[in-house]
């Protein structure tokens, strides 16, 4: 597989959640089944993934961003300690791209760890920059948890 080209504006423990999230898609690659890998690090420095996992009624699949964030919390991480998240996918001639969330997990990340920053690819691009979660959703309505 062709990895992604990191931006020059992701610092070396971003550059480290792209290869992990990268590392995992091309283990556990199965088309159709598990397309998208997600890593996200903690303010403590740890790293957490997850695995999309898609489901035959397509309501029951459950998305790699959503995975990790479970993986985190279950090693007792607090969301909000949530700093960096990035996803991949693997398209076509086998390469890799980092691709955006999907709404859904925006609503996750942002309600979990609104100061989490989201590396995404621009669309229509390969320009690929961060993104504070809040901006995913503008004018999002906050829930106080």
């Amino acid at each position: 597989m062709t990895p992604v080209t990191a931006a020059p504006s992701m610092a070396e423990a971003d550059v480290e959640l792209l290869r992990r999230a990268e590392e995992l898609l091309g283990r556990v690659f199965l088309a159709g089944r598990h397309e998208v890998a997600t890593a996200l690090r903690t303010t403590d420095g740890s790293v957490h993934l997850g695995v999309h996992v898609e489901g035959s009624c397509r309501r029951s699949s459950i998305c790699a961003e959503g995975v990790a964030l479970g993986a985190a919390r279950a090693a007792g991480v607090a969301l909000g300690e949530v700093a960096g998240v990035v996803s991949v996918q693997i398209k076509p001639a086998d390469r890799f791209r980092i691709i955006a969330p999907c709404g859904v997990c925006r609503e996750l990340i942002s309600d979990y760890s609104p100061a989490a920053t989201v590396w995404l690819t621009v669309p229509d691009t390969d320009e690929v920059i961060a993104v504070p979660a809040l901006d995913l959703l503008p004018s999002k309505s906050r829930r106080l948890w």
